[in-house]
């Protein structure tokens, strides 16, 4: 058997286990809810280890560009290596996963994440050894390998979602499970921001790989394949819902690539990527430059949109599967206002602390819902189960070529715009950044409205 074999035989979907004979009594089904609990937690809590891996970064540039190490343009660059690869390797994977364990798949992937992170960091201690310029192109590489290494997180999670919950509760777990992105972000910026201040920024990125190990061990331990590999019948027989189509997965996968509707959600995110990852990437040296904050209280006030986006992803599955029953787009239109709407605030409204903590709280909670739906459930709604990674996979190539595409322009803005004042300190103009910013907020909630007539019974069809 070659070695490829080998590699396609480990991460093959599991075969189902005989049915067990506790399959339609009580005891049956606890230990249903009971592992799809247990999948739940370790998608949720390991994909949010997966972004402390992914952040880790953009805590760091303030003092890796004071250092000298590295300037803003140079850490756009390696930033957009990361979200490009990312991008190429979401489609891929999504594709992939949707014939994979997910449990080795996304172990796999949380494992290169952290040792990427560890590189970087035992790299950032012998700089002076090295020329600057070697040192940013073995960066580049590296955060470009996390970045497909983080393509590995999303599909596994939200698959397992799809194989263990049924359709009916399904929104109410996504919306969990996407504070995963918000939690890891909180994470990362009082985690590793703290480790940063208090031991340097090589330190920050030990710190983000011990993060990942604990997400590796929670993963193996907890996520399981599918119900069929412990025993149990398909999610469709224990919801009673519909029998799964008779395509095939590859046929499946094909009619979403043809399907008009997913793209357009595709565009929308990643216009919303752009608003995003700029403020995440960065918020803090906005925050320091323009509006003299310091450095721990600019990371606080960014950290903000993190936590409060925890809040936004956990309601935004549960009320519009209940008060909207399961159509998103209103909800989406009036996000996606509201995430506009606090951009212009964070950016126009002035150096008080307290308009800048209600921006971000804003912020936070747009950005919540909008990553629920726009980055993946609207989507994941109008697919079959079988094709949901490819769903995925076009939504996300969308939105992280587009992310990347953000952090070079931004980087580019910033620094094309900066001037070098006689001491040598720089004075920094961020305002073509922020319109730039600014302007991707207003179409990614424009965009979904191509798909207004696209009903709930369309989708259920």
């Amino acid at each position: 058997m070659g070695l490829f074999t080998k590699i396609g035989k480990f991460y093959a979907i599991s075969s189902p286990a005989p049915l067990s004979d506790d399959v339609g009594t009580p005891k049956g089904d606890k230990r249903y809810r009971r592992l799809a609990f247990e999948s739940f937690v370790a998608a949720t809590v390991g994909y949010s280890l997966y972004y402390v891996c992914r952040t880790s970064l953009n805590v760091m540039k303030k003092p890796i560009i004071d250092s000298g190490f590295l300037d803003a343009a140079e850490l756009g660059v390696i930033g957009s290596a990361l979200l490009f690869a990312y991008a190429i390797g979401k489609a891929v994977n999504g594709f992939v996963c949707d014939y994979c364990n997910i449990k080795r798949f996304m172990a796999t992937g949380l494992a290169v994440s952290l040792a990427v992170n560890l590189a970087m960091g035992l790299l950032g201690f012998v700089d002076s050894a090295v020329p600057t310029a070697v040192i940013f192109g073995i960066f580049v590489v590296l955060w470009a390998i996390n970045g497909w290494s983080q393509s590995m997180g999303s599909p596994p999670a939200i698959i397992s979602l799809s194989r263990w919950f049924p359709l009916s509760r399904r929104g109410t777990f996504y919306g969990i499970f996407s504070a995963s992105h918000n939690l890891g972000e909180f994470f990362s910026f009082l985690f590793v921001g703290n480790v940063v201040l208090a031991a340097g920024w090589q330190w920050g990125f030990v710190g983000s790989a011990v993060a990942g190990a604990i997400g590796v061990v929670l993963v193996l331990f907890l996520l399981h394949d599918t119900p069929q590999s412990k025993g149990l019948p398909a999610i469709e027989t224990i919801a009673h819902e519909k029998a799964q189509s008779d395509l095939s997965t590859r046929e499946i996968q094909r009619q979403v690539l043809l399907t008009p509707a997913v793209w357009v959600l595709a565009g929308a995110s990643a216009f919303m990527y752009i608003s995003r990852y700029a403020i995440n990437g960065w918020g803090v040296l906005f925050l320091e430059e323009v509006k003299g904050f310091d450095s721990q209280t600019a990371v606080w006030i960014v950290s903000i949109n993190a936590l409060l986006g925890i809040f936004g992803t956990v309601l935004s599955g549960w009320f519009s599967d209940s008060l909207f029953k399961g159509d998103r787009r209103v909800p989406a239109l009036i996000f996606g206002v509201v995430n506009t709407i606090a951009l212009l605030l964070f950016v126009y409204g002035g150096n008080a602390l307290w308009v800048n903590v209600l921006a971000m709280s804003l912020f936070g909670v747009a950005m919540g819902v909008l990553i629920c739906f726009l980055g993946g459930l609207m989507a994941v709604d109008i697919v079959p189960r079988r094709a949901t990674g490819a769903a995925l996979g076009i939504v996300g190539v969308a939105s992280y070529i587009a992310a990347g595409l953000q952090d070079v322009i931004s980087g580019w803005l910033i620094e094309s715009n900066t001037t070098i004042l006689a001491d040598g300190s720089r004075e920094y103009d961020f305002t073509l950044a922020t319109i730039f910013w600014i302007a991707a907020s207003v179409v990614s909630f424009l965009l979904p409205l191509l798909n207004w007539r696209y009903g709930k019974k369309d989708r259920e069809d």
